[in-house]
């Protein structure tokens, strides 16, 4: 079983409910106000079928695979629309999944996302209503991060996949709109020292490439980044400010639990 049998006790005549769009409704009391909104949804899901980020997702992939049989169990942290959880997914044929999120409207797209998948409300900063070693793989793509519970939920054997973006992701956007939000150099030292007292790193890999962007999918690629709740519609006016390629660079790491 994915949940904990000591979940939260609901208040008086509520039950954690199936939401007609087929998630697991399981936040209650104050909820977070962070995850997508409905214009950062729609823009993942117009932007992710263009396969612009496959080999990010075949990358996940790959590295769930070297670290958990067709029968394990996926745990999508911030899972957003659930596009990595599927790919993980279809490459292991026997595995199951679970995407957490707070986002109900990309929670929406994430349960119907795979016919393996299942889909629940949740912050990813209080304590999961997981179960202890639930998880042959934790994925952690773009998205917020809770160590201590990743490492509670994960099985000794298990893998956390983490995914951000290096230095020169996304260049060219940035470079034409300098509202965007910036890379933290120090962000590799940041997440070596929240990680390190749980996980070892056992493979990492760099991804670069140049992806070509029609304008459509150049404000979709803005509109699924953290810079969306920082831009307006002047900041993307014109045909020039927006750049007809743009680099992805990402690292991908496997941890191994401590």
């Amino acid at each position: 079983m994915f949940f904990r049998r000591e979940l939260p006790e609901p208040p008086a005549g509520h039950t954690f409910d199936i939401a007609r769009h087929g998630y697991a409704s399981l936040l209650t009391g104050t909820r977070a106000i962070s995850g997508d909104d409905a214009a950062m949804v729609r823009a993942r899901d117009r932007f992710l079928p263009t396969g612009r980020y496959a080999p990010i997702r075949q990358a996940v992939a790959c590295l769930a695979a070297d670290a958990v049989s067709d029968q394990g169990t996926v745990l999508d942290i911030g899972c957003g629309t659930g596009y990595y959880l599927a790919g993980v997914l279809d490459q292991l044929p026997g595995a199951r999944g679970l995407g957490l999120d707070t986002s109900v409207r990309a929670l929406r797209s994430s349960a119907r996302g795979h016919q393996r998948a299942a889909a629940a409300s949740w912050d990813v900063f209080r304590p999961f209503p997981l179960a202890d070693r639930v998880a042959d793989v934790v994925l952690d793509v773009f998205a917020p991060r809770n160590p201590s519970e990743f490492h509670r939920v994960l099985r000794p054997t298990g893998r956390l996949i983490v995914v951000r973006p290096a230095q020169r992701h996304l260049a060219e956007l940035r470079g034409q709109l300098p509202a965007m939000v910036t890379i933290d150099p120090a962000k590799e030292q940041r997440l070596h020292k929240a990680l390190d007292p749980f996980f070892k790193a056992a493979d990492t890999q760099r991804l670069e490439y140049v992806a070509s962007l029609a304008r459509q999918e150049a404000l979709d690629l803005v509109g699924i980044t953290p810079s969306a709740r920082h831009l307006n519609r002047a900041d993307l006016n014109g045909d020039d400010l927006l750049p007809d390629q743009a680099t992805v660079s990402v690292l991908a790491t496997a941890y191994r639990p401590r």
